[in-house]
């Protein structure tokens, strides 16, 4: 289903582009205000029977679980829900530890299917892609579409992303068949914490403070 469908009234449109919610201090929404008109389309999207399912078993975990349970657990209780059985963890080499540890615990609930981002061993030098460096003769891309296709091929019903570059989790969830969500989001310099830059107010005074263009 295309999302983009659905807004097909110049009006509409002009009122996407010109959404901030991130600076709204009201929050009417939450209140049940239609502040662009679309609720009436939006509602056809959870009667779409794919992606209604997928709404439904969320929503029923916050209800039942709210502040409750760690992520990890939330993706269990989810797939669990949807009556998933095979899951697919999508993990970055640099992840390994934290995907051995994943993998182990998702595996006494479901069958789990996991692929390296290094799958393939395709060289960066085929594409032309620059390299991290270091000195190594050889150093193979990172391969989100591959994982995603080696997962496709074994049927897996819900794909789990532990660490992937941002980019490369892009490309993952663009070629994966079935549904993704994040265990981990990489964050090299943070800990894997990406919310960090915003918590601490010397990271993000440094980003606040940046001229347009000098980023």
């Amino acid at each position: 289903m295309k999302f983009y469908s659905y807004f097909t009234g110049k009006g509409l449109e002009m009122k996407a582009e010109k959404a901030r919610c991130a600076r709204c201090g009201n929050r009417e929404c939450t209140g049940g205000k239609d502040c662009f008109g679309v609720a009436g389309k939006h509602r056809e999207f959870y009667g779409e029977e794919r992606i209604g399912a997928l709404h439904r078993a969320a929503t029923a975990i916050e209800g039942r679980h709210y502040c409750e349970e760690p992520r990890i657990s939330e993706i269990i209780l989810f797939a669990r829900e949807m009556g998933y059985r095979k899951l697919g963890l999508a993990f970055c080499i640099g992840t390994i530890a934290e995907a051995k540890v994943v993998e182990e615990i998702l595996s006494q609930h479901f069958e789990v299917v996991s692929v390296c981002c290094k799958v393939g061993g395709i060289e960066k030098e085929e594409f032309g892609l620059e390299r991290i460096g270091r000195g190594r003769e050889t150093e193979s891309i990172c391969n989100p579409a591959g994982q995603a296709e080696i997962m496709n091929r074994a049927g897996t019903e819900l794909n789990v992303i532990c660490g992937l570059c941002v980019g490369h989790d892009s490309v993952f969830t663009e070629c994966s068949d079935a549904p993704v969500t994040t265990f981990i989001t990489k964050d090299r310099v943070l800990a894997h914490n990406p919310a960090g830059a915003i918590y601490c107010q010397y990271i993000r005074r440094r980003f606040l403070e940046q001229k347009a263009g000098n980023d």
